[in-house]
């Protein structure tokens, strides 16, 4: 069974790569949706040279750029440094985003693999990034409302729950958090950065108190939606996935960061006492929702409720992706109009 779902795998990233097509093609690729390979000196064209006026995003290992092509559309080039362990992260993302494909992952545009720096070419986002819209930052610091928070939760669980179960094998993305989540001008979810993930079957880090661990992979992820049991034991799976997005909706009820850098306090356990008790949650929620017309308490207190059962400390008691899209669909209204959208151009 294993082999037969690594075969079928091997054959759907086959048929990606045939579709990769030659360089002077572009426009029509792209209204294919299929991943293509730029040149770099295509790269050097659509950044204008990686000018510093179109950087729109850095971290320690990588740059982001705004780039736009012929057609005046815009897109996202992230150029990552070169190191040996960093062409093996490079590597493992290009090769899981040529296999997948979800309205809620952000799409890979191309890549190009002519130099020692890895580049993938996405889409742009024009909202940027939940954390951003969460905190006000950013160039945009319009206020995300309840149904709108709603939507980008629910849509979130979606793109896990095809990660977890409707891929070929199994992927576990590993680093889920609120700037990772970025939105798109109808401020739909697209989860990216898939260079802490995993495909196939669950991985063994070594723990971080082993002395051998700078021969061994580190452990990856980011303070405050980190889940203890994957710090304990390195063991990453699913539900290590499942502990961050409960991270996510504490920070969609209440408005605050996962981790608090003044007072060196994780949000989860700031809300801990919210995820106990239904009557504490009023108590908790972000202050703006006072003139929210879409803010409905009681769907607060459903979304506490599974964001408790996400981060329980065992992960085999956390619900999966697919039981959380169960009970928002049966006990959020703010979402339902999503599924009357859907029916009605079903009978089209």
């Amino acid at each position: 069974m294993a082999f037969l779902k690594f075969l079928k795998f091997k054959l759907r990233q086959k048929r990606v790569h045939d579709a990769v097509s030659d360089e002077n093609t572009h426009d029509n690729i792209l209204d294919d949706f299929v991943a293509r390979r730029f040149s770099w000196d295509e790269i050097q064209v659509i950044t204008m040279n990686c000018s510093s006026s179109r950087m729109i995003g850095y971290g320690g290992f990588s740059s982001v750029y705004l780039a736009k092509f012929l057609d005046s559309s815009l897109g996202a080039v992230k150029i990552q440094c070169s190191s040996e362990r960093l062409d093996q992260v490079y590597k493992q993302e290009l090769n899981i985003l040529l296999t997948v494909s979800h309205p809620n992952i952000v799409r890979l545009r191309g890549y190009c693999d002519e130099r020692d720096q890895g580049v993938l070419v996405f889409d742009y986002m024009c909202n940027g990034t939940l954390d951003e819209k969460l905190r006000g930052r950013g160039h945009d610091s319009s206020y995300l409302s309840w149904k709108t928070r709603m939507v980008i939760a629910f849509q979130l669980a979606l793109a896990i729950n095809y990660l977890h179960d409707e891929c070929s094998l199994q992927i576990v993305h590993g680093d889920i958090k609120a700037s990772n989540v970025l939105l798109d001008e109808n401020f739909n979810c697209k989860l990216c950065d898939f260079g802490s993930a995993k495909m196939g079957f669950t991985s063994l880090v070594k723990p971080p108190s082993s002395s051998s661990m700078s021969r061994n992979r580190m452990i990856v992820g980011s303070q405050g939606y980190l889940d203890p049991h994957y710090l304990k034991t390195g063991l990453a799976s699913k539900k290590q996935d499942i502990y961050s997005f409960g991270v996510i909706l504490l920070e969609l009820i209440s408005g605050k960061e996962a981790f608090c850098a003044k007072k060196r306090q994780n949000l989860t356990t700031i809300a801990d006492p919210m995820m106990r008790d239904p009557l504490k949650v009023r108590d908790m929620v972000d202050p703006r929702f006072d003139s929210d017309h879409t803010f409905q308490l009681e769907e607060a207190k459903i979304m506490a409720s599974v964001s408790g059962k996400c981060l329980g400390q065992s992960p085999s008691t956390r619900l999966s992706a697919n039981e959380i899209i169960k009970i928002m669909k049966d006990q959020v209204p703010s979402i339902s109009y999503l599924f009357q959208k859907s029916a009605t151009i079903a009978k089209r």
